[in-house]
């Protein structure tokens, strides 16, 4: 049995649409009496093509004067969805908001702008978006004036755009990943000319420095680059960020620089292929492993990268991995699958051989390595012996968590037309196997560190216990312990009592406060 697929056709039928004008501005359409402006739309045709052109780096101011006080006395609220690329995204939103002038809320009632910033990566993060725009129907009804906006990933689907129009009438704004840099001008827009406004680029435009961010916290995220190339066959990604495009060297120093003079106490480079970063250039030779090899000298304690892609992963970068410093042990390394036949069908582009010696040389390298991964059960075609592979690479590999994910058919990639030939019930006892071995990993490897004494970067409260603290090691590790308030963003010295399956309890060593 296989699960039923969603009719997107009716998403199509824009036979009641009435054109009002068209210019070099784009188009202006009423369906069912809402007039939308569309200032560019998303076409998965041309998110398919990779074009030739050269991708700009551009420093500019990103928030006009006149447009700076557009939000005072006014409040936003920002929803996040997804991936670490999507909470910084929305770093950027927040920080362009505030900038015209807009306050943070957590009340519904009292925003005047609220933004979802979307994940397209799976079916269900997508259903979550379009029910909560469901919750938000009747708020807007409460609030007419209330500015309602789609962003993120989803708004780069051209059947999720056409839906919204169709279905979901009430929404103000909908802009894509390509053009976060324009979101004053389209708040501007949506404000005054009462319209529904859509821009979303189908191409990925240059690159855009100096945007504002809201960070909170003692972490920070940095984008080295955008986009990505594998087009693996699951995957939308390649379609909702575009091609890789890599950020200067010059331009991502220079912000960890600055970071470290905040006082930020770790950083995570992000992109959706960093071991690809660099490939793009054409006037410098300089890769990944160059640019660690550089920021290892910046004074922050703890660099991390995410997400990285076994094929690029190049004996200089562990090389350069393995000198430490601020450069952690924890190697974030999605495998997605231990049989090669099922590599084949996603187009890793890598077998279970391969990837088991690169695991093996980085752990020869740097003993202490910690590595984690992200595995996709049920894939179309996955027999039971297919997928032992994979139970047996974890167990071999040694993983200690892992993000792990049933199978489901995203509209517009490669295995959307394959046969979803493994049952839902199948799927759903592969996922809890998988998740027993890896949690039997977890467990055995906390049990090895009791009584060792770890560094730990504490995180705030735990959620449960006011009078317990959660932070963690340098490896990843969760870690609860007894402590005061005023230590959250602080590193201290823990010695480690209880292992757990999830994290593992400690006690704080007396005077070991690192600031």
């Amino acid at each position: 049995m296989t699960e039923n697929k969603k009719d997107y056709s009716k998403y199509f039928d824009f036979s009641d649409a009435k054109i009002l004008s068209e210019d070099e501005h784009g188009k202006k359409i009423r369906i069912r009496g809402r007039d939308i402006h569309i200032m560019s739309e998303p076409n998965s045709r041309q998110e398919k093509q990779r074009g030739k052109q050269d991708v700009k780096v551009l420093y500019e101011q990103t928030v006009p004067s006149e447009l700076k006080t557009l939000g005072i006395g006014k409040h936003y609220i920002v929803y996040t969805f997804g991936c670490q690329m999507n909470e910084h995204d929305s770093e950027t939103i927040k920080g362009f908001l505030e900038e015209m002038g807009y306050q943070p809320t957590e009340d519904r009632m009292q925003a005047d702008i609220i933004l979802l910033n979307t994940c397209a990566i799976r079916e269900n993060a997508e259903d979550k978006v379009f029910g909560e725009l469901g919750h938000l129907k009747t708020l807007k009804l409460q609030k007419p004036g209330l500015i309602l906006g789609v962003c993120g990933c989803m708004s780069q689907e051209e059947n999720v755009v056409n839906r919204i129009m169709q279905k979901h009438s009430f929404v103000d704004m909908i802009f894509g990943t390509h053009n976060i840099h324009r979101l004053p001008y389209l708040v501007q827009e949506a404000l005054f000319s009462k319209e529904m406004v859509i821009e979303v680029w189908s191409k990925e435009g240059d690159i855009v420095e100096n945007l504002p961010k809201k960070r909170e916290g003692m972490r920070a995220w940095v984008n080295i680059m955008y986009g990505c190339d594998k087009f693996c066959t699951y995957c939308i990604v390649p379609f909702t960020r575009g091609k890789e495009r890599s950020r200067r060297p010059e331009d991502v120093i220079s912000e960890m620089r600055e970071l470290a003079r905040q006082g930020f106490k770790e950083v995570t480079l992000l992109g959706q292929n960093v071991n690809a970063y660099g490939k793009d250039f054409t006037d410098i030779t300089y890769s990944f492993a160059n640019l660690m090899d550089d920021l290892r000298l910046i004074d922050i304690p703890r660099i991390r990268f995410m997400t990285s892609h076994p094929r690029d992963f190049d004996d200089h970068l562990i090389e350069v991995l393995a000198k430490g410093g601020n450069l952690v042990e924890h190697i974030h390394l999605p495998v997605q699958s231990g049989s090669t036949q099922i590599l084949k069908k996603m187009s890793r582009k890598y077998s279970r051989e391969h990837y088991l010696e690169l695991a093996r040389k980085i752990k020869q390298f740097i003993p202490n390595a910690v590595l984690t991964t992200d595995i996709i059960v049920g894939f179309p075609g996955e027999t039971e012996e297919e997928f032992e592979d994979t139970l047996s690479l974890v167990r071999e590999v040694g993983y200690e968590s892992a993000y792990t994910f049933i199978y489901s058919p995203r509209e517009g990639t490669p295995a959307a037309v394959m046969e979803d030939n493994v049952p839902l019930e199948v799927k759903k006892a592969r996922l809890q196997r998988l998740n027993e071995a890896i949690n039997l990993n977890s467990r055995k490897s906390n049990e090895q560190v009791v009584g060792s004494i770890v560094e730990v970067l504490v995180e705030g409260e735990s959620k449960n216990n006011a009078h317990v603290l959660a932070g963690r090691t340098r490896s990843n590790k969760l870690v609860h312990f007894e402590g005061s308030a005023d230590l959250v963003g602080t590193f201290v010295q823990v010695e480690i009592t209880d292992p757990m399956t999830w994290y593992i309890k400690g006690k704080i060593i007396t005077e070991s406060v690192i600031v």
